[in-house]
């Protein structure tokens, strides 16, 4: 048989042998389709998308090559949250992710088999969409922004701004956070209410519709100052809550900056825009094949100190240089 024969059958055979494993590559290489939940309209800046983005890119993903976003806005109404999902269901994305607390309820009602990601999410035990924080179960993980632990640490503060405190409330919703978190975060905080010598009140607060009657307790017992736990409701209804507080001249710390800049005296909580870059970590691991189930749900690990020096001044109060040097951001 002649050289150039035998060359021919050599590539024929090559190319029956190699033709399965291109479709694979071909087949691996597909484009992720990523569902995006956001309670914002398509107009508004997309500043969340972008962290996420940013995360992606870090991770070597392309935008448009190797992944696409199927964005799906609430424009601020839930009501809308069930068709969104269920339309994101269909169109097939390969994960969703879903950083409102109702969409990522909505999603979790909709669909067991798509895996979820939340970002952020306050406390997912406590909200019923995960068994654990290692062990989450079903088709649910992420990261939350959850940070009872720097309870203590955003009572410090309160006494660094009013020496003279001696007594705090403590605003909260009931089941927001689970029973047994809930439970450390007041013993750690007690502990260290103890060594500075202020005695707590713990006031609870549904919606909007208790906050007269929790603020009126918060007089009645004569507190100095309040923390307010984070928690869906009390981030919609922020701007009531912030109102109260300066009505009643309660010196108030927060979870997030946007307690202070809607009006907030300080607050001091999780990066929220690096959990954001970071949930493409986790993204990046479903669509190599991780289940939700396997994937612990993480913490911060990045914080942030924000103060707004026009609400210090209409409380009388000095921010000390100690607070302000630690501040991410000081609105003016």
């Amino acid at each position: 048989m002649k050289l150039r024969q035998v060359n021919f059958l050599l590539m024929i055979v090559l190319g029956a042998v190699l033709a399965p494993l291109v479709a694979d590559a071909q087949q691996t290489a597909k484009v992720a389709r990523i569902g995006w939940m956001s309670r914002d309209t398509p107009s508004a800046p997309a500043m969340r998308m972008d962290e996420f983005r940013h995360g992606m890119r870090e991770l070597g993903y392309v935008e448009g090559q190797n992944y696409v976003f199927e964005a799906r806005y609430a424009s601020g109404k839930n009501e809308l949250l069930p068709e969104l999902v269920a339309d994101l269901v269909r169109v097939g994305v390969d994960v969703i992710v879903a950083g409102p607390a109702e969409a990522l309820l909505v999603a979790k009602k909709i669909t067991s088999r798509i895996p979820i990601i939340m970002t952020p999410s306050v406390d997912p035990v406590g909200m019923g969409v995960v068994a654990s924080l290692t062990h989450p179960g079903g088709n649910v993980t992420g990261i939350t922004e959850m940070a009872p632990q720097l309870t203590p640490k955003r009572l410090e503060l309160l006494k660094e701004i009013v020496p003279t405190l001696s007594r705090v409330a403590i605003l909260c919703q009931p089941g927001a956070l689970s029973e047994e978190t809930f439970k450390q975060m007041l013993r750690e905080t007690q502990a260290t209410a103890r060594s500075l010598g202020i005695q707590l009140q713990v006031v609870e607060a549904k919606g909007v519709a208790d906050f007269d009657a929790a603020f009126a307790a918060m007089v009645r017992e004569r507190a100095d100052a309040l923390i307010v736990l984070i928690n869906p409701t009390f981030f919609v209804q922020r701007r009531q809550i912030v109102e109260r507080a300066a009505t009643h001249r309660l010196p108030a710390i927060y979870e997030w900056k946007e307690f202070v800049r809607s009006g907030g005296l300080i607050s001091y909580g999780a990066d929220v825009s690096d959990v954001y870059r970071r949930a493409a970590g986790l993204v990046d691991k479903i669509l190599k094949g991780a289940k939700p189930a396997d994937l612990p749900v993480e913490g911060p690990t990045r914080f942030e100190l924000a103060v707004n020096l026009k609400a210090a001044n209409a409380l009388g109060l000095t921010i000390p240089q100690s607070v302000r040097a630690q501040a991410f951001e000081a609105i003016e």
